[in-house]
Parts: C-alpha cells; sequence; structure tokens
C-alpha cells in the first residue's frame, strides 16, 4: 500500500513539473486568499494585542469620567447635544467631595502636544506632550517610575517646579547621561527632573514616551487657553466595590453640575475594560472583511484548481489509459489526480501564509503594534486549502478514474 502511495505522489509533482506555468498560476490565485485572510487577520490580532497591553496596566478596577461617552451615537441623522466640558473647579470639587472607600481621584489635562524642552543648550523637536497631574495619575494610569520617584501631593500642594519625564528624554536630550536632578525648561519654566518613567512605546502613532508630567498648577499657570478640558480617573483598590464607586462617582458630578433628577447626564463615564470591548466590536468587523475577501478568492481559485485538473485529466487520457491496461485500479487513478490537486493546494497555501505573515509582521512594525505569530489563521489556512483540494479535485479524479480504457487508449 505504502510503495503504491509513494508511488502516486511521485507522478502527481512529475505532472505538476510537467504544467508549471499553469501550476504556478493556480498556486499563485491559492495564496492571494491565503494572503488576504492571514494578513489581515494578523494585523487585527497586533491591534487587539497593542490595545490589551496598553488599557491592561490600566487595570479592570479603573473608571474614567469624561465628557463624551466613548462610544459615538448619533439621533435622527443629528449630533447629539454638546456637553459641557470638564473645568478645573468640577474636578478639583470632584476630588475634594468624592470619599468613596478605597479609591484614589487623579485630575489631568494635556497643556499641549508640540512643546519644545529645553536642557543646556541641547533641545528636543516641538513634539513633547505636557500634562498637567495631581500626585495620583502615574498610578491609576498604570504607569511606572523607573528612575527616581513619583510626583508627591507634597509636590501638588505647594507647586514645586519637578517635572517626571518619559523614558525617550534619557537618550533624546540628556545624551545618556542621568536625567534625575537635572533642570529642564519649558516655555521659559524650569522645572528639576526627579523620575523617568519606564518605556511604553506608540499606540496609533502617539508616542507615549515623549511627554512631561508636572504639577496641575502649574501646567495651567503654563497653559491658559480657554476651554480647557480635565480629565478625572478613579481606581477603586477593591474590584467588588467598583459598580458602588461608579453609581457615587454619578451622583457626586450630577450634583456638582446641578442636575435636577429628570436631567440626562450631560457627562460619560466609561471603564477601561469597556474601552477594550468597544475596540474589540469595531475590530470584528476587520475580521469579517478578511473572510469575505479571502472566501471570495478562494472560491475563484477553486474554479481554476478544478479547471487546470479537468485540463490535464484531457490531455493526459492516453495515459490513464495505458496505466489501466498495466492493471491500475480506478481508485489508483482517482488517488494519483487528487494527490496533485492536494498538493498544489497546499503549495498556495503555504506560500499565502508566508506572505500573509510578513504583510502582517510590516502592517504591525509601522504602526508600532505588538505583533505575535498568527497559529490560528495559520491553522484556518491550512484547513482551507485541504477543502479547496477536496471540492476542486474529486470531480476530476472521479472522471479520470471513470475513463474506459479502450476509448484512452485510441486518444490522440
Amino acid at each position: 500500500m505504502f510503495p503504491l502511495f509513494k508511488e502516486n505522489i511521485r507522478i502527481a509533482f512529475y505532472s505538476i513539473k510537467s504544467q508549471l506555468l499553469r501550476t504556478i498560476l493556480t498556486v499563485l490565485i491559492i495564496a492571494i486568499g491565503i494572503t488576504a485572510l492571514v494578513g489581515i487577520l494578523s494585523a487585527v490580532t497586533a491591534l487587539e494585542n497593542t490595545i490589551s497591553s496598553d488599557f491592561a496596566s490600566m487595570g479592570a478596577n479603573t473608571f474614567n469620567l469624561q465628557r463624551y461617552e466613548s462610544q459615538v451615537r448619533r439621533n435622527g441623522g443629528e449630533n447629539e447635544k454638546v456637553n459641557p466640558i470638564i473645568g478645573y473647579r468640577e474636578v478639583k470639587e470632584f476630588k475634594d467631595k468624592f470619599l468613596f472607600p478605597k479609591t484614589q481621584t487623579s485630575i489631568s489635562f494635556t497643556g499641549t502636544s508640540n512643546a519644545e524642552v529645553k536642557y543646556e543648550n541641547e533641545k528636543t523637536d516641538p513634539e513633547v506632550s505636557v500634562l498637567g497631574v495631581n500626585e495620583n495619575f502615574i498610578t491609576n494610569a498604570g504607569l511606572k517610575v523607573e528612575e527616581g520617584r513619583d510626583l508627591n501631593v507634597f509636590d501638588i500642594e505647594n507647586n514645586n517646579h519637578v517635572a517626571v519625564l518619559g523614558s525617550d528624554f534619557k537618550e533624546g536630550l540628556f545624551k545618556g547621561l542621568n536625567p534625575i536632578g537635572q533642570t529642564i525648561s519649558i516655555r521659559g519654566a524650569k522645572f528639576r527632573v526627579v523620575g523617568i518613567l519606564e518605556s511604553k512605546g506608540s499606540t496609533f502613532g502617539n508616542n507615549q514616551d515623549l511627554r512631561v508630567l508636572i504639577p496641575v498648577q502649574i501646567a495651567r499657570s503654563i497653559f491658559t487657553a480657554p476651554n480647557i478640558n480635565y480629565n478625572i480617573s478613579v481606581r477603586v483598590e477593591d474590584k467588588e466595590m467598583l459598580e458602588g464607586a461608579q453609581s457615587e462617582a454619578i451622583i457626586t458630578f450630577r450634583n456638582i453640575r446641578g442636575l435636577n433628577p429628570v436631567e440626562e447626564n450631560n457627562f460619560g463615564i466609561a471603564k477601561s475594560d469597556d474601552l477594550i470591548n468597544r475596540i474589540f466590536s469595531i475590530t470584528q468587523y476587520l475580521n469579517i472583511a478578511a473572510w469575505v475577501i479571502s472566501i471570495i478568492t478562494i472560491f475563484g481559485s477553486s474554479i481554476a484548481l478544478m479547471n487546470i485538473m479537468l485540463v490535464s485529466v484531457s490531455e493526459r487520457t492516453r495515459e490513464i489509459g495505458v496505466r489501466k491496461a498495466l492493471g491500475a485500479k480506478n481508485n489508483t487513478i482517482a488517488t494519483q489526480f487528487f494527490m496533485e490537486t492536494l498538493i498544489i493546494g497546499q503549495l498556495g497555501g503555504i506560500l499565502g501564509i508566508i506572505l500573509g505573515i510578513l504583510i502582517g509582521y510590516a502592517v504591525s512594525s509601522a504602526a508600532d503594534f505588538k505583533f505575535v505569530t498568527p497559529w490560528v489563521a495559520m491553522l484556518w489556512a491550512t484547513a482551507i486549502t485541504i477543502v479547496v483540494a477536496i471540492l476542486a479535485g474529486s470531480y476530476p479524479a472521479a472522471k479520470a478514474a471513470k475513463q474506459d480504457p479502450i476509448e484512452s487508449l485510441r486518444y490522440e
């Protein structure tokens, strides 16, 4: 049995080699569909991993009060009402009044995203983000201090001119020198560096390691643009108390804004894991698109593969007659042609998987996503190519097996 199987494989490879151009074209058609599937799924998986790692550090026990809900909604084709910005007076009052047990509140705002930071005769490009924060911001945001220390309550209350920098400043502005204790300048204001954050990388092109954290009151005196919107983040030590803390936060902020019981909230609230789930629901559409594109392409490749095998059966009619005259059984002939179809399908699948992984890696590298090997997509691609080979090869193999040996020998 095994020698016969081995012989069929040898004949299949010989036949494929003799029809090299058609085989290459068919392999490429199959590969395009598999490439689309594996490539898109790889990129989407890398995106999901990046989002998960970025938000996982914040934990599922953190929620934010913000100007709008995370999800954009429309009513009757018109935008929802415009919510008022969250001002400094409101965030300050919320921090003073929100006294839910085992919680800590951080307040922050982005002063600018294009600041120029100076150190002695060196300066950065005008692309640094400067944030005004309080003493709880770094913990609530899931950040960690790699060198030096965090901003503490004394820095915030005394309006100390101190700063915590992102990790990129070590090799950039300071050229490898120890930044701790050095003095930097932002818009003419001087700050003593007290800490360096661990690297966070980039998300959607936003460099998380090129930012400066300074006390919120100092930031307010430097960045005086009107209608600055502040952010409130609440971290709950015990996850079981999260729902209660959210309810208390909503009531507290409604009272601050003077809303009566029948009025809707004019602000939004979102948990970090809710945001992840919303983003993942969006990525599902990309997964669906990958499947639709690949199925359409693979359907076309199935027809092409069946066509090339039918042509092969017609061209090798005399060969089939000779083999049958020498004693080859119907299932032996069918197995030979079916083996050819399976080999071509798998060659296309392997090529498609390789190209798909390369495309997924290229997209991940360009967008700074966390790439991982898409094993699930690879397994699906392998299974699909096997199914394609079975569907496309069954009819040509059956047709070859049913050839009459006498009529086949007469074929020219």
